[in-house]
């Protein structure tokens, strides 16, 4: 009955005409930012939300959405994904993760997205409002692809509706996305194994190789961003011969400490390195998808270097790792005072996050800090906690209405709003579903 009654109320016309002004009333409001709210009400106007409480009243030509029984939470953020940049991982030119080259902070992944990607309404529909879009390099896969460049271009914030990339753009340069140069860990899953079991094409390096190619890269590296400094001077100064560089323009904004640098490291020794070499050149960093903490804790906490944690769900990175330190992890950075969000590093999963901070907790991790990992945690890491990821006045109205706990499988996500506006939940999953059990 409840369910019907809150059909029937979505299902009626805009008395204004605007499908960005509403009030949702008789829910549970889950704000993350403050405590719930048991039969509360969410007042939209414009796309943004003017009121949050109890007993707040519909302006006259504004619908009203009945939602007793059910939850209303702010809409997710999935802090790491190839969502519009790539459709089907087999076909090549479906893919547009990246390009050629060891340096390309110019390339902009917004504009690769493609709006009408079939990925999309399958991880809205689950509640995810919004994601970081990442450059992964010609090779893909983040710091598991081979090949990629070290700085891939600039990762865009972007909102999971519209019909351009323009429209879907929350922030076009979120920040430079740079796989940092580290030593190989032996091939495989959990190192060693026999090398007549390489995959063709597969050969094993040693370590001496492996630090060769480190010590290169990381050299490389050095002296790209002191041409980019040279580049910055030579602008300011004005001086004679100065020619423009889309290269070196797209690294001023990182010189100058207005956008981070996401450094894809996944071990301890990676992490201690990016760290390291943010403090040398003086850059703002966020630590990519790590695999493990060890003693880097209290220095990151201390310099309030925030990370972003990759799936939960994933198998144990070295063959005397405890079978559940990827679950745990997200309890020890919680543990250890440094901030984080969760991303799912791929498309064809992003629809899963929840449940991603849903084991988390299972392992460890307080509910609520979950929740904040996949929603205020990653606005405010991101530069947009002003605009998004919590329900507060002012903020736009990115927010969902459930049956349950959005952390939870069983729980249904009955309606999505992006800036205000409802969101189609639609999607390939569904028709299928509907088709297969129609079959005769």
């Amino acid at each position: 009955m409840k369910t019907c009654i809150l059909a029937i109320a979505m299902s009626l016309p805009l008395l204004a005409g605007a499908d960005d002004s509403f009030l949702i009333r008789g829910a549970t409001v889950h704000p993350v930012t403050g405590p719930e709210i048991k039969d509360g009400s969410v007042l939209v106007r414009d796309g943004k939300i003017i009121g949050i409480g109890h007993n707040l009243s519909a302006p006259k030509g504004v619908r009203v959405i009945e939602a007793k029984g059910l939850h209303v939470y702010p809409g997710i953020i999935d802090s790491g994904t190839e969502l519009g940049v790539s459709e089907i991982g087999a076909i090549r030119e479906s893919v547009d993760t990246g390009e050629l080259g060891t340096f390309n902070p110019q390339l902009r992944s917004e504009i690769a997205i493609n709006p009408s990607s079939e990925h999309i309404p399958v991880t809205r529909a689950n509640g995810i409002t919004t994601v970081v879009v990442m450059p992964m390099g010609a090779g893909g896969g983040g710091r598991r692809g081979g090949g990629g460049g070290i700085i891939n271009g600039q990762a865009a914030l972007v909102h999971l509706d519209g019909w351009t990339w323009e429209e879907m753009e929350v922030q076009k340069s979120a920040a430079m996305a740079m796989r940092f140069p580290t030593i190989q860990s032996p091939f495989g899953r959990f190192g060693g194994g026999d090398p007549s079991e390489l995959p063709p094409g597969f050969t094993r390096t040693t370590f001496t190789d492996q630090k060769k190619t480190y010590e290169s890269q990381l050299r490389e590296l050095r002296e790209f961003f002191e041409e980019a400094r040279r580049y910055q001077k030579a602008k300011e100064t004005k001086a004679p011969g100065f020619k423009p560089d889309l290269k070196y323009e797209a690294m001023l904004p990182v010189l100058e400490g207005k956008v981070p640098v996401v450094a894809m490291g996944g071990h301890e020794r990676a992490i201690r390195d990016a760290v390291k070499f943010a403090d040398d050149e003086k850059v703002k960093l966020i630590i990519g998808e790590p695999r493990e903490l060890g003693k880097m804790g209290p220095e990151l906490k201390a310099k309030n270097i925030p990370a972003v944690l990759g799936p939960t769900l994933a198998l144990p990175e070295h063959e005397d790792d405890g079978y559940d330190s990827a679950y745990s992890l997200p309890a020890e950075f919680y543990k250890a005072g440094v901030k984080f969000a969760l991303g799912s590093f791929s498309n064809e999963f992003s629809r899963n996050l929840p449940y991603q901070a849903g084991t988390a907790v299972a392992f460890g991790l307080p509910k609520e800090e979950a929740l904040k990992a996949i929603t205020i945690n990653a606005a405010q890491i991101w530069g947009v906690g002003d605009k998004l990821g919590s329900l507060e006045e002012g903020k736009w109205a990115d927010l969902m209405v459930t049956d349950g706990d959005p952390l939870e499988t069983k729980t249904q996500v009955k309606q999505v709003f992006i800036k205000g506006k409802t969101v189609d939940l639609e999607n390939k999953h569904h028709r299928l579903y509907e088709k297969y059990l129609a079959r005769p």
